[in-house]
């Protein structure tokens, strides 16, 4: 059986596979890639129809990462999908708590879930920061709580949690009420791959080498 077999020419078929659908879309080249990418980790053409940025965000996101910024996630899932080497050649580095021990303290004692407790931690961490929520519908509630509550304002937010119980609504929120630029998608679907495509996209729009 003859396939692709060399990384850069799959990724770059699958680009082309997939900008058929986004040419019915009035979209610039920056956001071409950007919408590449999360339909490319989702397997989905579907997601041209239902991905949805505001603010400026890829821009916000540039200058952010250039500027050295960190990135804090939900989960471990979206932390692994980063691509880590590239971020810290900027300065940045990507942080999860999830598994922290004390974080499983904290949100036992308060009746919360451990990735709202997790934003509660990072606080003030996240002013400046690129927020990157790709799988609790809870830990987007809650950062969308502290802009409005705190006056905590990140760089930018990037929230696509997946499921059926808060992931819509909390992305609808984000879409409608967010004090900062955002990246997210409608519905139920999502989850840590998106969200770490977006991130990554942005990087590689800086810089593309591998």
């Amino acid at each position: 059986m003859e396939f692709i077999k060399e990384p850069m020419a799959i990724e770059n078929r699958s680009m082309e596979i997939i900008a058929p659908y986004l040419a019915k879309l009035s979209l610039n080249a920056d956001e071409i890639k950007l919408y590449s990418r999360m339909i490319h980790a989702s397997g989905d053409v579907g997601y041209a129809d239902i991905i949805k940025i505001g603010g400026g965000s890829i821009e916000k996101m540039k200058t952010a990462l250039r500027d050295g910024c960190s990135i804090y996630t939900d989960v471990e899932m979206v932390r692994t999908g980063i691509n880590k080497k590239k971020l810290a050649f900027w300065g940045g580095e990507v942080i999860c708590k999830i598994a922290d021990s004390q974080i499983a303290v904290t949100a036992k004692a308060k009746g919360i879930t451990r990735s709202m407790a997790a934003m509660r931690y990072f606080g003030k961490q996240l002013n400046g920061a690129i927020v990157a929520i790709g799988n609790a519908p809870t830990a987007l509630f809650e950062v969308i709580r502290m802009m409005e509550e705190e006056n905590i304002r990140p760089a930018a937010i990037i929230g696509t949690p997946v499921g059926f119980v808060g992931a819509a609504e909390s992305k609808k929120a984000l879409a409608e009420c967010s004090l900062v630029p955002f990246i997210t998608v409608e519905g139920t679907k999502g989850g840590s791959p998106i969200a770490a495509s977006c991130v990554n996209a942005v990087m590689y729009m800086i810089d593309n080498s591998r």
